[in-house]
Order: structure tokens, then sequence, then C-alpha cells
């Protein structure tokens, strides 16, 4: 079976195809995938072995009327690129992640017969995915309230099937991950991270109840602050050589398959790869949603997981006031309360992900 995927912008709508890629491929599928070809998958999909296709496409600002049809000129040329591609490798059915090169080549497929099967990884639906669904052979949602934008029509075409999160990441044992960071086995680890670049609100925050966790015997906190926000954060802290022992501040990492298995419980935010891998890894965590995302997604994105019984959730506002540190310590000192969210984590069976979304690729593929 021939398989194209397609999505690019962010690791959000690239992390996702990745993981259905491994799971397609060891069911004896040839995967291809289609993107821009400056965006983050230009490189995250070779570096991943995956042949990769670019394509041209960008989005249009509404104060900017030229840039509309600029950008409708890049979709049509990359639909019949696209087309002209797809008569050559013939695929059986097209899934698309988001982001606006989806466009031409959902559109490719339509105007060839070919299926396309969708998946949403955010509770906002993009704008991509809600224009492509109403010609969707499946709908593919992470939480189902994404799908209430699309009306009846498209609503018996929907699926949710969870967020697909990598192997890397389910793969990695607790010991390898101590190891990498050198915790001890019998420690309690805290990990505190804020996507790829970091999060200022939520460095301070945890900065300033340091006192708070280095009282707690036996707790050690890894800290991932950020490339911009590593030297600032350093002296915020003001670690003396003892708590460097048990504080632990990096830049970025990226082995975090390894760093999550180490966890105990988690600091971060919400977006749509870092809550999946932390749903999949079943780690209790107190999630601070960015607020600044488009629609406020992460908040929606983190209330639905909260409303499960998975993890504490609290406003980006509140970051610096009471009821932070009194959650945090919480999460580290209660087990009761960490034992429950991660059996209403495992409840979620995200780490399943994949595979279903699998089963509705591969089933659609059939009913050509």
């Amino acid at each position: 079976m021939q398989v194209v995927l397609s999505g690019g912008g962010t690791a959000g709508h690239i992390n996702p195809a990745l993981a259905l890629a491994e799971t397609l491929q060891e069911r004896g599928c040839t995967v291809y995938f289609a993107g821009t070809p400056h965006g983050l998958e230009a490189t995250l999909v070779p570096q991943a072995g995956l042949s990769f296709t670019p394509f041209e496409a960008s989005g249009f600002n509404r104060k900017q009327p030229l840039s509309l049809f600029k950008g409708i000129a890049k979709i049509e040329r990359s639909t019949q690129r696209a087309k002209e591609w797809f008569k050559e490798i013939k695929p059986d059915v097209v899934v698309g992640f988001g982001g606006y090169v989806s466009i031409p080549v959902a559109h490719a497929a339509e105007k060839l017969g070919i299926p396309v099967v969708l998946h949403e990884q955010n509770s906002v639906m993009g704008m991509a995915n809600k224009y492509l669904a109403k010609k969707a052979e499946a709908v593919c949602v992470t939480y189902a309230c994404s799908a209430e934008v699309l009306g009846e029509e498209v609503a018996q075409r929907v699926k949710v099937t969870g967020n697909p999160v990598r192997k890397q990441i389910l793969a990695a044992t607790k010991t390898q991950g101590r190891e990498l960071l050198g915790i001890p086995e019998d420690a309690f680890m805290l990990l505190v991270f804020g996507g790829s670049l970091g999060a200022r609100q939520i460095n301070h925050a945890v900065a300033a109840i340091k006192d708070d966790l280095l009282s707690i015997d036996n707790v050690q906190v890894v800290h991932i602050t950020g490339p911009r926000e590593y030297e600032a954060t350093r002296e915020l802290l003001a670690l003396t050589e003892e708590e460097q022992q048990r504080w632990h501040v990096l830049d970025y990492q990226d082995r975090m398959g390894e760093t999550l298995a180490a966890a105990d419980a988690i600091i971060a935010r919400a977006g749509a790869t870092s809550l999946a891998e932390i749903s999949a890894r079943a780690i209790p965590a107190l999630l601070l949603p960015f607020p600044a995302a488009t629609a406020d997604h992460q908040t929606t994105n983190a209330r639905a997981y909260v409303e499960a019984g998975c993890a504490y959730m609290l406003p980006d506002a509140e970051a610096m006031t009471e009821e932070f540190r009194k959650l945090t310590l919480s999460l580290v000192t209660d087990e009761e309360v960490r034992t429950s969210m991660t059996e209403a984590a495992r409840a979620q069976k995200t780490a399943d992900a994949a595979s279903v979304l699998a089963d509705v690729v591969m089933e659609a593929a059939s009913n050509r």
C-alpha cells in the first residue's frame, strides 16, 4: 500500500505524522511525505528516513489582499504538481495533518479519486483541516470537541483516535533516562519544560519556589529552560554548588524520550505534542497553557485532559501565585494524587493512537 502524508509549519503537525509513518511501515506500507521546502518538515522528515517531496504553500494576511491572490496561486500550482507526482507514485490514500501545504496535496488527491484522511492534533480545529473536512473520507481527531465546528454532515465521518506519539518516546525506560540525566534511581524527579523555545513564566514560577522543592528530601529537578531563557534562568535560580547536585538546568533537550521516561511528575505547557507525550507515558502533570496560542487552543487541550482526571491546570497569569506553589507541592508530595492521574492518563490510551489512526487510514484505502 502506498501512503502519502502531508503537513507542515510546526512540530505539532509533523511529529504525529512521523509516528503514523512508523506504524504504517511496520505494516508493510510505502510512505511518502509532502511538505513545504523550507519548513521544519524539510529537516525532520528526511532525518526520519522518509521520502520527502516539497510543495510551495502559504497563508494570507487579511490586511494585505495581495497576499490572498499569491497564496491561491501557489496552491493552484502545487495542486497541479501534486497531481503529476501522484500519477507517478500512485498512492492509495493521502493523510493530511494540517498546515497550508496539506491543501494542494489533498486537492490533488480529490481530483484523482484518491481518498483523503485528516488528522487534527488540537482541541481547536485548524483552518486547513476545517476547510478540507467536507470532502474527506475520514476526519480523525484527538479531542471530540474539535469536530463540533464541522456540522452534522461531517460528524458521521469523525473518529476519535488520539494524537500519535513516536516509538522513541514510548520505548525509552526509566533506567535509561536516569543514566542520561545523572539522576539516582530512587530519587523523585520533577521535570520542568515549556516547549522547544522554553517558557519564561514557567521558569520564573519554578525558580520562585526553589527553596520549597529542595526542602523535600530526595527531590531532584530537571529544568529545561529553552535556549533564550537559559542564562537568565540560571541567574534567577542562583544555585549553590550543593543545590546544583539536585537541580539540573538544561537549555535544550533533544532526547525527550529518555527524559520523559525518567520523570515522576511534570510541569509544562499544553501543546498538542507535549500533551500527547505526557499522556502516552501517563506522567502526572501540572499544565500551564500558553495563552497566546491560536484560539487559546492550549487551554482547551489542557481542559479536556484535566477533566479526565489526568493533570492539574493553572492559567499562565497565575503562575506566580500561591496556587502554583500549592499545586506543585501537591504533585510532588501526594502519592495518591499522582496515582490517580497516572491511572486516568492510561485510560486515554494515547500510546495506541498511531495504531488506531493507521487502522482508519488503511480502511480508507481499501474502500477506494
